[in-house]
């Protein structure tokens, strides 16, 4: 009759059923190594960054690099490359390579996030492990988007699949009105014994639901990706990636200067508010990927870039208003 595993430690010495079993615990609970976050410090600003393309559709490295200066210049922490408003799924696995080399090349001491997901684990793989390989902070995986709600497990077998072929932070993509797909608490309390599980970015906007985040998991960057909950991130330690920092680049930049100064940041944050309902009230549509690239292309003194479909080009009614906008905050100093 097969020995248990019960019986096999009783029949060890006592010496070596502890070791065994300290081995057992230690495998077991890797949480307690040290957590790689992938950034010195929770409270950061990451643009959300867009993707330029050059009137033929096709990636435009050159206007790429200058984005990123032209970020870094006015105050961004970070970028992540290939998110939601980078239009990652309009580009095949080759071009999202390049565009990922491109940010990866010149960091210029900013802290790089790249997004890998697809709807299959091979491809997401792929495409990490090739974020890793070229200096990648860290990753912003969005769960598999093309089968709605899957089942806890699946994906749980799905991350733990990335998690057990690279070792860069990890945050997951929580934004369920684009994906279909919610990142639970349960899902994360899944990922918890990987080292490298950094947080989450929340994309989704309820401030409850994003205190809720923040709260169950402190230990996390639990980074809001709407920037109604900056505050609430700040005062709790966590970090903000922002679609906003395209238009808004210095404005945000100006609310974590503040904060990392000691100083109030509020007044900050509502000179940044005050920015974004002048594009509101003059219907600029800069939410939009064509009218954003448009207005980010007038504050940089740059070429015009495009977005790929389905989405539309800027209209020369928002190309106007974009103008009229713009006037107007510069004239608020």
């Amino acid at each position: 009759m097969d020995t248990t595993r019960r019986e096999a430690i009783g029949m060890m010495g006592a010496a070596a059923a502890a070791a065994m079993v300290g081995k057992i615990a230690s495998a077991a609970t890797p949480a307690t190594a040290a957590r790689n976050l992938g950034s010195s410090s929770k409270t950061m600003y990451w643009v959300a960054t867009a993707t330029p393309c050059d009137k033929s559709l096709k990636f435009d490295p050159g206007a790429f690099k200058d984005m990123l200066a032209y970020f870094k210049h006015n105050g961004a922490d970070g970028i992540v490359v290939l998110g939601t408003t980078g239009e990652f799924p309009s580009f095949s696995v080759a071009e999202r390579k390049q565009i990922a080399e491109v940010a990866l090349k010149d960091k210029m001491g900013m802290n790089m996030i790249v997004g890998p997901g697809t709807s299959n684990i091979a491809e997401t793989i792929d495409l990490a492990k090739h974020a890793e390989a070229h200096g990648a902070d860290g990753l912003l995986v969005i769960p598999p988007f093309y089968f709605k709600k899957p089942p806890t497990e699946g994906l749980t077998h799905y991350y733990s699949a990335l998690f057990d072929q690279v070792s860069i932070a990890i945050n997951l993509y929580h934004i369920p009105g684009t994906s279909g797909v919610s990142i639970s608490h349960e899902l994360i309390r899944s990922l918890m014994h990987y080292p490298n599980l950094a947080g989450i970015k929340d994309s989704n906007g309820p401030a409850e639901e994003y205190a809720e985040f923040v709260k169950a998991f402190p230990e996390l960057n639990m980074r809001t990706g709407t920037e109604n909950n900056i505050p609430y991130a700040l005062d709790h330690g966590m970090g903000a990636i922002c679609m906003d920092g395209n238009v808004f680049t210095k404005a945000l930049g100006d609310v974590f200067a503040a904060f990392r100064a000691g100083k109030d940041y509020h007044a900050a944050f509502a000179a940044y508010n005050a920015q974004t309902k002048i594009m509101k009230d003059l219907q600029t549509g800069v939410w939009n990927y064509g009218a954003l690239k448009y207005a980010l292309s007038l504050q940089m003194s740059g070429p015009q870039t495009f977005q790929r479909p389905p989405y539309t080009d800027v209209t020369d009614a928002q190309k106007l208003a974009i103008k009229r906008a713009l006037d107007q905050i510069k004239a608020l100093g």
